[in-house]
């Protein structure tokens, strides 16, 4: 039995080239942690739309354009996850914690600064890595 949980992730890029992130809830797996917005890719969703619809419900904002960063699959003691990151650069809105998590801009080389589940420490590198984000 496959129980691997397909989750679309968003690094949110915003004009002043910072990098959103949000705390998940402490009654959340991995609660407490910070993460890159996003959520769980349903059946018939492609990983475009369901980052669309998550970013919407989560924090307000519409998508313009994606870009593929990265895949992860990662074992948690309790679940597997397959992580589909996307770059998304092109959006319209103000970033807005909808489900009362805290969010907040901050700039690529604080990103170290911070708590993450151990399955984004892949995409850490990446955008530490990528030069295209200025610091």
């Amino acid at each position: 039995m496959n129980n691997r949980i397909h989750v679309a992730v968003g690094v949110i890029v915003n004009e002043a080239q910072q990098i959103l992130i949000a705390k998940r809830h402490a009654h959340l797996h991995q609660g407490g942690k910070w993460e890159f917005p996003g959520g769980k890719v349903e059946q018939g969703e492609t990983v475009t739309q369901a980052l669309s619809r998550e970013l919407k419900e989560e924090i307000g904002i519409d998508i313009n354009e994606t870009q593929p960063l990265m895949e992860i699959n990662h074992n948690y003691p309790d679940k597997q996850v397959q992580l589909d990151i996307h770059w998304v650069k092109d959006f319209e809105g103000i970033a807005t914690g909808l489900e009362a998590q805290e969010i907040i801009w901050i700039d690529k080389n604080e990103l170290l600064n911070y708590n993450f589940p151990a399955a984004n420490k892949p995409i850490i590198e990446k955008i530490l890595e990528d030069s295209s984000i200025s610091v």
